[in-house]
């Protein structure tokens, strides 16, 4: 059998591609509703998010997403009710396959997927030597013997704050070492990759905050090494270790009163 690519990131796009798969992570269909509610008026993205994917390589005949398909939690929304299962029934045209792994927003999402595509449990699927969950909880003993484990969940970002102090965020790749299985695991992955977020509307989570939290219990149970992690921007460019790049959260104290 020929050897398994190793997970690489598709030029400019917040996606994994694995041999002949492509892995992506928290679409969130539905939140423009939420932000409605807020007061905020936002044209929907999910048909941005079609297009995306069907741009993808034309060798690539696999999807695979891992988790936070829909937004609303818990409960549902009309328009999720509405734009999920059409998302899927146009990606069938283009993917041969497409497997989901739940995400903590996935409650009932077997209401919303067409038949024919294959749900997995948030424990996560494993695909030659990579692990795939979501994030949000422990993963299976199964996913924890492989050689690489791709999470989401995070939404990572990286901050960036210029001379006079002003702060912007970018979407980014974060991949480091996992440095043992803690009290849990038997076996554990050498390496783990954090996939950003594919719906450009959650912007992210600055993972570079000094501080700052993480969701993951794998990364919260320090079982891997965060700061030696390595951050790359969307495009590619590698920027150094986390440790390097650390910044101090925005000061919004000037704004209470």
């Amino acid at each position: 059998m020929p050897e398994e690519m190793s997970p690489q990131p598709l030029p400019d796009l917040p996606a994994l591609r694995i041999d002949d798969a492509v892995i992506v992570a928290d679409l969130h269909i539905g939140m423009e509703t939420k932000l409605r509610r807020k007061g905020f008026h936002i044209v929907s993205r999910t048909d941005d998010m079609v297009s995306a994917l069907m741009s993808c390589p034309e060798e690539c005949n696999r999807l695979v997403v891992l988790g936070d398909v829909k937004d609303t939690v818990p409960g549902r929304s009309r328009q999720e009710y509405r734009e999920i299962p059409v998302f899927f029934e146009k990606l069938r045209e283009r993917y041969d396959r497409i497997d989901i792994v739940k995400g903590n927003h996935d409650t009932d999402l077997e209401e919303f997927i067409p038949f024919g595509i294959r749900i997995h449990q948030a424990s996560g699927m494993v695909m030659g030597d990579t692990g795939l969950v979501h994030g949000h909880t422990w993963p299976s003993e199964e996913v924890m013997r492989c050689g690489t484990l791709v999470m989401a969940h995070e939404h990572p970002a990286i901050m960036f704050k210029d001379g006079v102090g002003r702060h912007m965020t970018e979407p980014c790749w974060v991949r480091g070492k996992i440095l043992s299985g803690g009290d849990r695991y038997r076996d554990h992955p050498e390496r783990f990759i954090v996939v950003p977020a594919f719906n450009r509307l959650l912007g992210g989570s600055p993972v570079n905050v000094i501080g700052g939290k993480f969701l993951s219990p794998i990364v919260n149970s320090g079982m891997t090494d965060m700061d030696s992690s390595e951050i790359y921007l969307l495009d590619g460019i590698f920027l150094g270790e986390r440790s390097d790049l650390m910044v101090q959260e925005r000061d919004t104290t000037r704004w209470k009163k």
